[in-house]
């Protein structure tokens, strides 16, 4: 009986050690690779901040037509303000796995990103607009 116990005490004992060799420790040049793409991220940011506003306002024209001209400077003046502070703050805390795991503080992560968007808002308006008009053909409804 001795032996039984003793053997399912080791038993247990390694089942539940197991667990805790298989947790996997980031290497530390991962962790020097993640905070220096940080900081090259904040810089970069923080620099080409800038940018937002003619990204901006073509985005703005692109979904909203000629007013885009008026309003998408003004978009692109907050969006550049945005965009430094964010860059900023990587910058200052690029020592910090903050938010997530080094992961970027803003969407898209750098301001080149994003420049494709050509009218997503009212592509998907007009294409469910011309569905139900389509619906409605068919079935001899107005």
């Amino acid at each position: 009986m001795k032996k039984l116990i003793t053997a399912f005490a080791i038993s247990t004992l390694t089942v539940l050690t197991v667990p805790a060799f298989a947790t996997d420790i980031p290497k530390p040049e991962s962790i020097a690779e993640k905070m220096s793409f940080k900081l090259v991220r904040g810089v970069t940011n923080v620099v080409t901040a800038i940018a937002e506003i003619p990204k901006q306002t073509m985005l703005t024209a692109q979904n909203h037509g000629t007013i885009g001209y008026v309003v998408g400077p003004i978009k692109g003046v907050g969006m550049t303000l945005y965009r430094g502070f964010i860059g900023l703050t990587e910058t200052v805390f690029f020592l910090v796995p903050q938010p997530g795991y080094y992961d970027p503080m803003i969407d898209p992560e750098f301001v080149w990103h994003g420049w494709e968007n050509p009218k997503t808002e009212l592509a998907a308006q007009s294409g469910e607009q011309s569905i139900e008009q389509g619906n409605e053909w068919k079935s001899g409804e107005k």
